[in-house]
């Protein structure tokens, strides 16, 4: 048997090639159907990413977009992105609490090579992607609480809206004016005469909202200020501090002086100013204080943000007055952006302040701050792509 084997590899007759070409056969088969094999596994990748991308882009458009418009822009940014075949939006549907859900599938036959020895000339190459997109911020009403401080100053809402670049001017959405308006208290008393000035300051506020060049003012709000030798137990809207009078060099009484705020909204609203911020894809809020000593505070700036302070979302106040400590506003820590469209709670009110400037962060409590007020959410559908993760 060995001498066999022997003279059969030694054979030069020829009969040996057929066999060879035999025995390959079954091996490059297997080599080429492991060819294809790898080429649809990479094809399916970039399907899927393709997919995903393609059915991520259709949630950032406008909620008056069809299915069928939908349908377009997606088949169109799979393609963009390296799809093959067909992609087909099966579903997209947005719920009654402004949830948007969709579900997608695309399908390509990829040609083969060796498959084809087989008689297998396509491989059928199929990818599914599904999305949910939560409720994002579609408006805010801000409400001015109360404002004190000896500078003038200014709140502004700016927004960037979708598509903005480095290069975009931001949008004037809102404004807030306080305008100082000092107080001195004095009286006579062994033939010098004492004076006090009221330590908060307060003035005249008003609230306007801002489109393009026009400005429509929604609130104001007017403080008054008296002082007294009385002390008395502050409630809602009245505000108390303290200063000791003086005579040159010499102290007096204790003077409590009394500020009641009284909030006025214009004929016909019954909020403060309601924004609308469904076409933006960033807000921040900017407090210009022109005569501070850190001009201007930024939301969107970690190095004066730490001066904002952020409060937990309530329903009413009732829920509120239970609890109040856990609802007063939060200093925001030092070297953090702070995301507006976050800062706002949905179908909440937050109360936030501002430290104007003239004490460094961080402070004790939000009682050191100068500029209060309270805004509240109303969420929906919105275009905004970062409330958009991807389920399948």
């Amino acid at each position: 048997m060995r001498g066999l084997a022997g003279r059969f590899i030694r054979s030069r007759s020829g009969a040996f090639a057929p066999i060879l070409v035999l025995v390959m056969i079954p091996l490059i088969t297997a080599i080429g159907f492991s060819v294809d094999y790898t080429s649809a596994v990479q094809t399916r990748s970039t399907e899927q990413a393709a997919l995903d991308s393609a059915i991520l882009s259709i949630t950032t458009m406008d909620t008056a977009s069809t299915k069928a418009q939908r349908q377009v822009a997606m088949q169109a940014s799979y393609v963009a992105n390296g799809g093959q075949g067909t992609a087909t939006l099966n579903t997209f549907d947005v719920s009654a609490n402004g949830t948007a859900t969709a579900q997608a599938t695309a399908s390509y036959p990829m040609p083969t090579v060796f498959m084809q020895i087989a008689r297998i000339p396509t491989v059928a190459i199929g990818v599914s992607s599904a999305v949910n997109k939560t409720p994002a911020l579609v408006a805010a009403t801000f409400n001015v609480d109360h404002v004190s401080g000896y500078w003038n100053k200014t709140m502004t809402l700016y927004g960037l809206p979708f598509g903005s670049t480095s290069s975009t001017t931001p949008t004037t959405m809102m404004k807030v004016n306080y305008v100082y308006k000092g107080y001195n208290y004095s009286y006579t008393s062994g033939g010098k005469t004492y004076t006090a000035a009221d330590p908060k300051g307060y003035g005249t506020t008003t609230i306007s909202t801002v489109s393009g060049t026009t400005s429509t003012q929604v609130q104001s709000q007017v403080c008054t200020t008296v002082g007294s030798k009385t002390d008395f137990t502050p409630t809602a809207g009245v505000y108390r501090s303290t200063a000791v009078a003086k005579s040159g060099n010499t102290s007096g009484s204790t003077i409590y002086f009394k500020t009641t705020c009284a909030t006025t909204n214009s004929a016909g609203n019954t909020s403060g100013a309601t924004i609308n911020v469904s076409t933006m894809d960033q807000l921040y809020l900017q407090m210009d204080v022109p005569s501070g000593p850190v001009n201007p505070l930024k939301s969107n700036n970690a190095d004066t943000s730490n001066r904002l302070y952020l409060g937990a979302g309530y329903s009413t106040a009732a829920q509120r007055d239970l609890d109040p400590s856990k609802y007063l506003p939060v200093e925001v820590k030092g070297n953090t952006v702070v995301d507006i469209f976050g800062a706002v709670p949905c179908s909440q009110t937050s109360d936030q302040a501002w430290e104007d400037g003239g004490n460094n962060p961080p402070l004790p409590d939000v009682t050191n701050a100068d500029f209060f007020y309270s805004v509240t959410g109303k969420c929906d559908f919105n275009k905004r792509p970062s409330n958009t993760v991807l389920t399948q």
